[in-house]
């Protein structure tokens, strides 16, 4: 197995790059082969390419770092492992900046919808008038439903009425939920 051997100081981590017996352990420095050193506080590594490839194509194993550390150096093609525990995944910034874009073209289709649908309904001005007086309620418009509010029996002060609610309201509502339902199952 290719591994990290830690070889710093206390707070002062420094690493050499090591092929090792998987079933011994790193700090008992009977590796195989020496390969080169890390330095995660600099940013410095030190790698010898060939003998990375050549314990690599004799089927050698890297560690989860390791393998990072392989593709950052260009000597392995293929993506970065996750090497984080399960509680703190990495975070895929190019899946959150695509996840808002559709978001948004979401948005602006419903938008756009929602404007070709009050282009649709006629203004007061086309519709005829009907025989309303101030004393009868009127009914509601084909742009809004009616919703009933149900009283609270223990509340005395909580009464029935009814309410109108505007289809766009109910649009974002939708979408929220919707939302909501999509980050739940995303966790």
């Amino acid at each position: 197995m290719m591994r990290l051997q830690r070889v710093g100081r206390k707070n002062d981590p420094s690493y050499r790059i090591v092929v090792t017996d998987k079933r011994t352990g790193v700090k008992s420095d009977k590796h195989v082969d020496r390969l080169g050193s890390y330095n995660p506080k600099m940013n410095h590594i030190q790698l010898d390419v060939e003998k990375a490839k050549e314990w690599l194509s004799k089927g050698v194993q890297p560690s989860g770092t390791m393998h990072n550390l392989l593709v950052s150096q260009k000597v392995i093609d293929g993506k970065k492992v996750n090497v984080l525990p399960k509680k703190s995944p990495i975070i895929d910034e190019e899946a959150i900046k695509k996840a808002e874009e559709e978001a948004a073209a979401k948005a602006e289709a419903e938008k756009a919808a929602a404007e070709a649908k009050t282009e649709e309904t006629p203004t007061e001005e086309e519709v005829p008038e009907t025989a309303e007086t101030e004393d009868t309620p009127a009914e509601a418009t084909e742009t809004e439903e009616k919703v009933e509010i149900v009283a609270d029996e223990d509340d005395p002060a909580d009464h029935s009425e009814t309410a109108t609610q505007d289809p766009e309201e109910m649009v974002k509502e939708k979408s929220k939920q919707a939302q909501a339902q999509a980050d739940a199952e995303a966790d």
